[in-house]
């Protein structure tokens, strides 16, 4: 991977730069053992994937925060609880407590020097503001989908992407998606012709955790541990 070939990077950010999964359990444990569930982290993060495609997939213009909502409603549903509203919306307000992974924000400031850095995310532009503040480096530019109208792996949340750093004069070539969700990005970025890096930060552990198997057999250009692995491949 020659990364100077690249001239912007564009990058996952829940479960790539943000703790999403740690974020994610920090609700439900607490929520399971109040409701008698004996589940499992692996097993509480599967359906939290399952209930998370399907509620993005009903409502692709809902903001963030209220996926989250039926997002919790459906994984009561799924061990046979009633829906709380509290509960849900401590899942919905949880977004800006979850940690940015520990390599992140050196990561991202040592890529910044050289390239253009642009967030692709299925997320709402308040609620990222919060990680922002984590992640300590100042995007060049912001993809959301409160603003498509879509969720990935949606091909519009890419488009849009594409769209934005295009203005800069940025080609499809010059573009390297970073992301750890092969359902959410390597599938579609690939279908669009993107070269891409997988940060697998689930790598020793079976499973998708909080993201869904990919839909189609997907191979990424290059898979690292961590983000600060692929900063060190910077000259």
């Amino acid at each position: 991977m020659n990364l100077p070939n690249f001239k912007t990077l564009t990058f996952d950010c829940y479960g790539t730069l943000v703790d999403w999964e740690a974020g994610i359990l920090g609700v439900l444990r607490p929520w399971a053992g109040r409701a008698g569930i004996a589940a499992g982290d692996e097993e509480l993060l599967a359906a939290f994937a399952d209930a998370e495609t399907r509620v993005q997939q009903a409502m692709p213009r809902a903001l963030y925060p209220d996926v989250l909502r039926g997002v919790h409603a459906r994984i009561a549903a799924h061990w046979g609880k009633p829906a709380d509203a509290s509960d849900a919306d401590a899942l919905a307000e949880s977004v800006g407590d979850w940690p940015a992974f520990a390599d992140s924000p050196a990561a991202l400031a040592r890529l910044k020097r050289h390239h253009k850095l642009v967030i692709v995310s299925n997320i709402d532009r308040a609620s990222f503001a919060h990680s922002q503040k984590k992640l300590g480096v100042e995007f060049d530019a912001v993809v959301t989908a409160e603003e498509v109208g879509a969720y990935k792996p949606d091909l519009r949340m890419f488009r849009r992407a594409l769209e934005v750093v295009g203005a800069w004069g940025v080609t499809p070539r010059q573009v390297l998606h970073v992301a750890q969700s092969l359902y959410h990005d390597h599938v579609p970025a690939k279908a669009l012709g993107l070269a891409t890096v997988w940060v697998n930060r689930r790598s020793g552990r079976s499973g998708g955790g909080a993201a869904p198997a990919p839909s189609t057999p997907v191979q990424p250009d290059l898979e690292v541990p961590t983000l600060a692995a692929l900063a060190a491949l910077e000259k």
